[in-house]
């Protein structure tokens, strides 16, 4: 088939594309990023995601059967916020139909809800209800915490940890998370793009740690032992964020520590990914956190 996909040269996308490629599909992207390296090597026709112009969305996409949507925003920046990614996303889906789309794969998050005091988590729940209203088949992954090679979390945490002599916690660290390997995800949305019940899944991984015993486990697998220290969620957001104006990122924001404590980040269903952090981490130990990943560098710059 003609498969679409949001940012096949970002993240996520880049290991779904690869997966669908793998497989024998044809694979387009639109992207707001053309610039990027391709690391397909010109194999992926680019096309703009130009979310103002609806009509040239839907032109870029026609003769697709399914987009694979990853676009989503991290924290608002200026006048891209989460309200804006939201209608953003409005608009794609719109398109997607108006191209003639049968089926949407989309990218979620774990426990959305519209009632969340957090703009990111009741975003995802907003574009939830406009694909269930859509009239498409589709299928929603709700990922976790990511982790592979470009991830931001992992890789930046493990960064702190071989330059700092402490490390500080939000809160007391006991709060849960459950990470899952970006092509474990991918390999969901590649079956999903083949399947036409739609269905929405919890993509995590097959262990639960809590923040503190995650970062423990970090340390332990790069062979750097620092001394972990509890911190108030505000004193541990006041310390990314002067981190943050050293590295010129943004390392941290209010809602993921809100995610983090409120346990949003973790399912209480069956684990559908099997691999595992700490072998992740046993493998690429010489090359995480080596290099600092930024946000700003990544999307912004």
């Amino acid at each position: 088939m003609k498969i679409a996909v949001t940012g096949a040269f970002s993240y996520t996308g880049k290991y779904v594309s690869r997966r669908l490629l793998a497989d024998g599909h044809q694979v387009i992207t639109l992207t707001g990023h053309p610039d990027r390296p391709d690391p397909f090597a010109g194999a992926i026709p680019t096309f703009p995601l130009d979310f103002s112009d609806e009509t040239s969305l839907a032109r870029s996409l026609a003769g697709a059967s399914v987009l694979v949507n990853t676009y989503w925003i991290r924290f608002d920046r200026g006048g891209n916020t989460q309200a804006q990614a939201v209608e953003n996303t409005r608009r794609l889906i719109q398109a997607a139909r108006a191209a003639g789309i049968m089926r949407l794969v989309h990218v979620s998050i774990t426990k959305p809800s519209l009632d969340s005091a957090l703009p990111y988590f009741k975003g995802k729940a907003e574009i939830e209800r406009i694909i269930h209203q859509s009239g498409l088949s589709f299928a929603i992954l709700r990922p976790t915490v990511l982790f592979g090679a470009e991830d931001v979390l992992i890789n930046n945490i493990a960064f702190l940890l071989r330059r700092l002599p402490v490390f500080g916690l939000p809160g007391d660290g006991n709060y849960r998370l459950q990470p899952v390997f970006v092509d474990d995800l991918a390999a969901l949305a590649a079956e999903a793009v083949g399947r036409r019940d739609s269905y929405t899944l919890d993509a995590v991984g097959p262990d639960t740690f809590t923040f503190k015993a995650m970062v423990e486990l970090i340390g332990a697998r790069i062979g750097i032992h620092r001394p972990l220290f509890p911190l108030p969620a505000w004193l541990a957001l006041a310390a990314t964020g002067i981190l943050g104006a050293a590295l010129g990122d943004v390392l941290l924001t209010r809602d993921e520590v809100g995610g983090l404590m409120a346990n949003l980040l973790v399912s209480d269903k069956p684990p559908l990914c099997h691999t595992r952090l700490s072998d992740w981490l046993d493998a690429n130990r010489a090359s995480v956190g080596m290099k600092y990943a930024s946000e700003l560098g990544r999307h912004y710059r």
